[in-house]
């Protein structure tokens, strides 16, 4: 029943709010995000632990407001993408600004395939529709395996209807999958700052230790794909902003594990950066290090909602 009750919420979501005019839905989103930010739940106390971690000298009432602003955004993301399917080609032409795009485009013109990696800021799926309908370029992902299975058939039905391919995070072949559309020139686009697999490699991550998934790294090695990170934030505009980021380039010397660890380290410092610019926008109302995995059980948890993962 549980089941049957959230693939309806989420059904609802997508038949009632993508038909309401835009600023409703913007107050609507707010209006959820205040009452949940209120309520002071898990997820609400969880976001301020992680922006404490981010902005280590805030007091107790900045990252109050912070964790408000971040609920904000985060219903920000649920409201555009309920709403994404019925949206104009010119709307999503518009609706989103990256910075540093010449490093995506000289990426693609290489012709030796791209990797995106992102943190879970802004909404990856505006700027994936962006890219297919703005840069008319396909490409791939990957998505957590949902329950109940018609909740995950909803999210891939969704992001293909905006142009993106997409497999299933378990199962073990996606891994193959992406490498063969990579070494045919393809992009794959992939949110890589929570593992949730047994497989992430350690990184220092705002001075403590995490991990984060090594899928877009061993990509890069075992396909010489570009590997570019990207960060995304909200301003005031109805614009999304973002930031392609110079390309992690492939160490020169070691085994593949070790360049792969290496070249993780590199996307965390950069998701980093663009996290320390715009904290309101990270959405990770999940437990992210190590230090408060241990204390409670040691492994990563599911995530809260949908993600499109790294493998």
């Amino acid at each position: 029943m549980k089941d049957e009750l959230t693939d309806a919420l989420y059904g609802l979501g997508w038949g009632a709010v993508k038909r309401l005019p835009e600023p409703a839905a913007a107050r609507l989103g707010r209006g959820i995000a205040d009452l949940a930010w209120k309520r002071r739940g898990k997820g609400v106390l969880r976001l301020e632990a992680n922006l404490a971690r981010v902005l280590p000298d805030a007091s107790p009432a900045r990252l109050a407001r912070l964790s408000r602003e971040g609920m904000r955004s985060y219903m920000r993301y649920w409201m555009e993408s309920f709403r994404l399917p019925a949206w104009s080609r010119e709307r999503i032409r518009t609706g989103f600004a990256p910075e540093g795009l010449h490093h995506l485009e000289e990426a693609l013109a290489s012709g030796r395939g791209v990797v995106l990696a992102l943190p879970h800021m802004g909404n990856y799926d505006l700027a994936g529709a962006w890219v297919t309908t703005r840069l008319g370029v396909p490409f791939t992902t990957v998505a957590e395996r949902l329950k109940p299975e018609s909740l995950y058939d909803r999210f891939v039905a969704y992001r293909e209807g905006l142009g993106m391919e997409v497999l299933p995070h378990a199962g073990g072949t996606a891994f193959g999958t992406l490498s063969r559309r990579l070494r045919s020139g393809g992009l794959v686009c992939l949110v890589a700052d929570r593992d949730l697999s047994a497989h992430g490699i350690e990184v220092t991550f705002f001075g403590e230790a995490a991990k984060m998934p090594g899928g877009p790294a061993r990509l890069a090695v075992q396909t010489g794909a570009a590997l570019l990170p990207v960060t995304l934030w909200y301003d005031r505009s109805p614009v999304l902003r973002g930031r392609v980021h110079p390309p992690v380039e492939v160490p020169g010397t070691g085994t593949r594990p070790e360049k792969a660890a290496v070249m993780t380290q590199a996307l965390a410092d950069a998701f980093a950066s663009g996290i320390a610019e715009h904290p309101q926008d990270w959405h990770m109302l999940q437990r992210l290090w190590l230090a408060d995995l241990d204390r409670r059980d040691g492994g990563p948890r599911p995530a809260a909602g949908p993600g499109t993962e790294a493998p």
